[in-house]
């Protein structure tokens, strides 16, 4: 699915992607196209993209293809989404202790929507760090 969805080939175009949005926040998913894990990713921002399209905009960045932000944003991971605003990161606390970035698979829909919708209100309000509602840390699974 990741074809449906639009790619940033070069550090100059990530760069004016988040320079250039005023109103909407910026999802970027640094990743790889052919790992099964952004797949999944891939296809939830494409099933969302139309209920998200007011306030967020959504962009793919293969890191082998644009290594020029993989030290900066540490982006060691299989599959990374991170959000900006106004030129600004904005950090979101899941409970798992990296605040910088979900560097794992939400499957669900509505919840990856309901994310989305906490990163543009805190970001609006000008808040450079959002709580999640829903605490992704490993201690209620034992």
């Amino acid at each position: 699915m990741s074809y449906l969805l639009p790619h940033l080939k070069n550090g100059w175009q990530v760069d004016q992607a988040i320079l250039s949005e005023e109103e909407r926040i910026v999802v970027i998913r640094f990743g790889h196209d052919w790992d099964s894990e952004c797949m999944q990713v891939d296809e939830v921002l494409k099933s969302i993209q139309p209920k998200v399209k007011n306030f967020a905009v959504i962009y793919l960045v293969d890191i082998t293809k644009v290594p020029d932000f993989n030290t900066m944003y540490e982006l060691y991971d299989n599959c990374t989404l991170m959000f900006f605003y106004r030129n600004k990161h904005i950090m979101i606390d899941l409970g798992t202790g990296n605040n910088n970035k979900i560097n794992f698979v939400i499957n669900d829909k509505q919840e990856m929507i309901d994310m989305f919708e906490i990163v543009f209100r805190g970001a609006r309000k000008g808040r450079g760090l959002v709580v999640s509602l829903k605490d992704y840390s490993t201690k209620y699974k034992y």
